[in-house]
């Protein structure tokens, strides 16, 4: 999608006026050009954006998605917990893998401390409400095995907040604060 503004542009002036590089610095044409241009690197930034914002529930689902694969039947809350815990928990042999690597006295690589917070952050989020789908759903749990792995497949499937209390509430897609 990005570039699109810039290259219709471009097509436009060549069109009218032949050699994009034979027109005056600041001719009106010139100036539609750096405008378009300006316009793709905005919709560009903002894209790269939304897609980091994004991207820890896709790797969130990814690893639900790659969990359920062998799941035959709806899971009761106890499971759901469960695998809640393991989720939390995906990286624990990476990072103590990079704490055994790391000398003494040294301070953590960035991934190391970015796993250490990715975890720290989804224990206080389970504290308060995991943002997950509901895989105690029959139709959910189909949904999310044939997941495309996109953003926008995520929309059909029901997702739930589940505390480590064992409390569940629907939630929204996509994900807000406390929804």
């Amino acid at each position: 999608m990005p570039q699109r503004n810039l290259q219709k542009v471009q097509k436009h002036i060549s069109k009218k006026r032949g050699a994009i590089g034979a027109m005056h610095e600041n001719s009106r044409d010139a100036q539609r050009l750096r405008r378009a241009g300006a316009r793709d690197e905005r919709l560009i930034k903002h894209a790269a954006n939304v897609d980091k914002g994004r991207r820890p529930y896709l790797d969130r689902i990814h690893y639900f998605h790659d969990a359920v694969q062998t799941v035959e039947s709806p899971l009761s809350d106890a499971e759901l917990a469960d695998m809640v815990t393991k989720c939390i928990n995906r990286d624990e042999e990476e990072l103590a893998q990079l704490q055994q690597e790391r000398r003494k006295g040294r301070p953590p690589i960035r991934r190391e401390e970015a796993l250490t917070q990715r975890t720290q952050t989804e224990e206080k989020e389970f504290k308060t409400g995991f943002w997950m789908p509901d895989m105690s759903d029959e139709d959910v749990l189909v949904a999310l095995k044939a997941w495309n792995g996109q953003w926008s497949g995520l929309s059909p499937l029901k997702f739930i907040r589940l505390t480590q209390a064992g409390v569940k509430q629907s939630s929204s897609f996509p994900p807000k604060s406390i929804s």
